[in-house]
């Protein structure tokens, strides 16, 4: 066995270099999380090691397809992971069980593997969870450096956590406009790749007005969808034209939606802004009578979401 600094070195030697083919980098990816899934002992604690590098211009759809050339290979050296996720940055996909975390981490600029003890980093992030956040509507929110802002849990292999921590909450609409903008765009880029062909969505409840459902969703091949339920309400032009007006674009057995395309940078924003603008008109006074429910990504497994801004069930 290797001392723990000749194992780093190893390590450190591993990413491919520019002049590197797609297919080396993501056998050399591969390769790098065996050995860290198989001999933890002998590289806990060392830093992330880079296996993908973005350039600075590359938009969210070209960073998620580089993801998916080292992801595969992956997944096929080391099995499906425990925990599926990702943060307003990029994703965060997690082979866990008591002894080591083997963490697959994403940003606008990098993907890097590393491997942790899971107390210890598990620890760190509810820290952030706990102590992290705005404490009015004043203060800048922190929905863009929470260490996750969604996970899946599909029974493993490995173990889930256990313990989660709090769900990061909207101080006001703005707040929530822009939680809710940062989790779309993770999901356009992250679901496609970690769970292929499936849909992921939830339904936002007002207190003030519990049977007007809101539905937001991902879609394989339609990408980012909202739905509001207006079966309540008489239907004709001028209900028609107020809606459009709006920004809704069709009406179907009582509800009107819209879709906004993933290749579109600007999908997740516009998406946000027509769902917390419906809710508002419902007449709430904060995000803080919003709750979330039916969650789920293709009804299988147990989705969380501590960066949605509002509390879930």
């Amino acid at each position: 066995m290797t001392s723990r600094g000749e194992s780093q070195t190893a390590i450190a030697t591993t990413p491919t270099t520019p002049t590197s083919s797609t297919a080396a980098a993501a056998a050399a990816a591969a390769r790098l999380a065996e050995r860290l899934h198989e001999e933890p002992r002998d590289h806990l604690g060392g830093p992330p090691v880079e296996v993908v590098r973005h350039p600075p211009e590359a938009t969210r759809l070209e960073r998620r397809e580089a993801f998916r050339e080292v992801y595969g290979p992956i997944v096929a050296a080391i099995g499906e992971p425990t925990l599926y996720g990702g943060s307003a940055w990029g994703p965060s996909v997690r082979w866990r069980d008591e002894d080591r975390l083997v963490l697959l981490s994403g940003d606008r600029f990098r993907v890097t593997l590393s491997v942790h003890r899971p107390e210890e980093l598990e620890r760190g992030e509810h820290r952030c969870f706990t102590w992290g956040g705005a404490w009015s509507a004043d203060e800048p929110h922190d929905f863009d450096l929470l260490p996750y802002s969604w996970q899946l849990y599909r029974g493993g292999p490995g173990e889930w956590p256990g313990e989660r921590p709090d769900h990061r909450l909207a101080g006001d609409w703005q707040q929530l406009e822009s939680a809710l903008e940062l989790l779309l765009a993770a999901w356009a880029e992250q679901l496609p790749v970690q769970v292929p062909g499936d849909w992921a969505g939830f339904t936002v409840v007002a207190d003030r007005d519990p049977g007007r459902d809101l539905v937001v969703s991902y879609s394989p091949g339609e990408g980012l969808g909202v739905a509001v339920d207006d079966r309540d309400t008489e239907q004709g032009l001028e209900r028609d034209r107020l809606m459009r007006a709006c920004g809704w674009q069709g009406h179907d057995r009582g509800w009107w939606h819209s879709a906004f395309p993933e290749a579109a940078e600007s999908s997740p924003a516009a998406a946000a802004r027509l769902a917390v603008t419906e809710l508002r008109t419902r007449g709430a006074v904060g995000p803080q009578e919003l709750s979330a429910r039916e969650v789920g990504v293709d009804d299988r497994g147990e989705l969380w979401l501590p960066g949605l801004g509002i509390r879930t069930y």
